[in-house]
């Protein structure tokens, strides 16, 4: 009896080390995962310390020099450019991972300097590099953190692209897809140790702790008793698998509330009125608020998505001669006075029926393109590009937008032929000026 429980007593403290071994491992892995970033399913360093490689030394003494400085043990390297960049293991480097920050500069080597952030996997990567030296490469958990030390970048002269979430609204700075800047380069800045002991002596003192306990326990089966049975407790049981499908379900019906959410998402291309249609529309609703009214000059009219009004100076007629023969030629137009001497005519427009209508060329195709159109026939277009941040039942898209204005003497059918060619297209406003006789367009297309 005594012999039974010695060898009961050992096994229950070798299965505790056993499992504190696996914690710390466990422990150790996460810690391992927290400067990697995964693009495309392969894996990339970031976290690394970087600085100028002196002439006349070698990558790897200068990675040990560098390795001195600082509180964490660093020791892996790698070369890029005349720099060398160490990281340490807990940071998650390791024997041949990629840099991220030496492969998006890369990339983007026809910049000297540039500031970017990019969202991965809901953090936040930061890389800077200025006069053609990394001097920011680090991986945040939360997006406050990156913001400010964005910001603070930020304020630095002469940076030749910024690049930051179009969620962020910063300023002269534009939205990239950090996968369409990175994995392009191959063997670009794989890390290498340096320091072989103290990079592998933790796991391999482990692995040799793990081999040990595995040895004992085969050495030393665990017996249990033949003469006593296991009592299981069927009402416990039951509950604890109703719980289980309780919590399947919950899963299984928040998956299906998303999947409903996603397909229910509306954008606005997928309500435009058709152009011809719109323009004819407007048209006809700016000519029937501008009647000739005696005594009142029309100085302005405009089209916009849901009214049409018109503004009207008195000349020699009174308010009662407007609101007279105003109200038979406009039946149904609201009138605001703005004072004795000017008033404007509002009229809902009616409803058109709409499509779903997206351009298939990226934002910069379709602003040369539009440009090259108006340039043909001798106008002026001021164009822009745009991406908008839409929220609808809970999930947020960027939606890219190209806005196009143009004053012009051709009337709205005529003027939106010019956009024949592409789809996506919405005139949001028309204005005509009595006194230039000179119609205004206002007119956006959804590009991809």
């Amino acid at each position: 009896m005594k012999s039974r429980r010695n060898t009961t007593f050992l096994v229950q403290i070798s299965s505790l080390f056993f499992l504190s071994i696996c914690a710390i491992m466990h422990i150790k892995r996460e810690r391992l995962i927290k400067q990697i970033i995964t693009v495309r399913h392969k894996k990339f360093a970031t976290g690394l310390f970087w600085q100028p490689l002196r002439v006349g030394n070698t990558a790897r003494s200068a990675a040990k020099e560098l390795a001195k400085s600082g509180s964490k043990r660093r020791c892996y390297f790698t070369e890029y450019r005349s720099m060398v960049g160490v990281g340490s293991s807990y940071d998650g480097a390791k024997t041949g991972i990629e840099s991220a920050a030496a492969q998006i500069a890369e990339s983007l080597s026809e910049f000297i300097s540039f500031l970017a952030v990019f969202n991965v996997n809901n953090r936040f990567y930061l890389v800077a590099v200025r006069n053609g030296i990394i001097i920011r490469d680090i991986l945040f958990e939360k997006q406050e953190d990156a913001r400010k030390a964005y910001t603070e970048l930020s304020a630095l002269p002469d940076w030749g692209l910024l690049i930051a979430p179009a969620s962020w609204g910063m300023p002269k700075s534009q939205e990239k897809d950090i996968s369409d800047l990175i994995g392009k380069n191959s063997n670009i800045a794989r890390l290498r140790p340096f320091c072989f002991l103290k990079a592998v002596l933790p796991s391999l003192l482990m692995a040799v702790l793990f081999v040990l306990f595995g040895f004992y326990i085969l050495s030393n089966p665990i017996k249990t008793p033949s003469d006593k049975g296991v009592n299981l407790n069927t009402e416990l049981a039951n509950e604890y698998r109703k719980q289980i499908e309780l919590k399947k379900q919950e899963i299984l019906d928040k998956k299906l509330a998303q999947e409903a959410a996603v397909q229910s998402f509306q954008y606005p291309y997928d309500n435009l009125p058709n152009v011809m249609e719109r323009a004819n529309l407007c048209y006809k609703a700016i000519a029937f608020v501008m009647q000739p009214i005696a005594g009142w000059n029309q100085t302005f009219a405009k089209c916009d998505g849901e009214y049409v009004s018109a503004t009207f100076m008195r000349d020699f007629g009174t308010l009662n001669d407007f609101y007279e023969i105003g109200g038979e030629l406009m039946p149904g137009a609201v009138v605001q006075q703005t004072s004795e001497d000017e008033v404007i005519v509002r009229v809902k427009l009616p409803t058109l029926k709409t499509y779903s209508s997206l351009d298939e060329r990226d934002p910069i195709s379709a602003a040369r393109d539009i440009a090259s159109v108006f340039q043909q026939i001798g106008a002026r277009a001021e164009i822009n590009n745009v991406s908008d941040t839409i929220l609808n039942n809970g999930i947020s898209e960027t939606v890219h937008v190209t806005e196009v204005a143009v004053s012009s003497k051709l009337i709205p059918s005529e003027f939106m032929y010019a956009f024949k060619d592409f789809q996506g297209v919405y005139m949001t406003s028309v204005s005509w000026r009595a006194n230039t006789r000179t119609w205004n367009y206002e007119v956006i297309i959804y590009t991809k």
